[in-house]
């Protein structure tokens, strides 16, 4: 599972999906829509889509019906859809670049951004409930952090 965002193609897991379709390890990749799957933009995105009918990997959105790689006229609803996520892209950077002007105005730039969460004093703890078997998320909840904080913990860590 890709849980980075999708306005790039260099995440690790979406690399290895294009290969894994290469490898013919499945024969239909469902997205749940297509803002999900990609917003780099028109171009790009149908270009990824067209990666996968090239190896004969259909490709299908959840979420809307009517993309999916046998109808007739995909090619000019993902153009559509594309470009709307790329705009959406666009306005959340924008908002984002106002909101850190707005902060920037009121004299508020010693921390932009969501706090980190420091997990240093805890990685003993982490290490020692990880040798003892328990799970990432069953860590995370006696520790009161998230599953992915004690995954990226242990990573640093090693």
């Amino acid at each position: 599972m890709d849980h980075d965002s999708g306005g790039h193609s260099q995440r690790k897991h979406f690399q290895q999906m294009f290969s894994h379709a290469r490898e013919r390890r499945f024969d239909l990749i469902l997205f749940w829509s297509l803002d999900r799957f990609s917003r780099e933009g028109v171009s790009a995105t149908l270009q990824h889509l067209e990666r996968f009918t090239d190896v004969g990997v259909n490709w299908r959105s959840f979420t809307e019906e009517f993309l999916d790689s046998t109808g007739i006229f995909r090619d000019a609803i993902i153009a559509i859809l594309a470009a709307i996520a790329k705009q959406e892209r666009t306005r959340r950077s924008e908002r984002a670049a106002a909101a850190v002007a707005r902060l920037r105005r009121q004299g508020k730039t010693d921390h932009l951004g969501r706090n980190r969460l420091l997990v240093g004093h805890k990685l003993e703890q982490i290490r020692q409930l990880h040798t003892e078997g328990l799970s990432l998320r069953a860590i995370g909840k006696q520790l009161h952090v998230s599953p992915m904080t004690v995954m990226r913990a242990l990573e640093r860590a090693a």
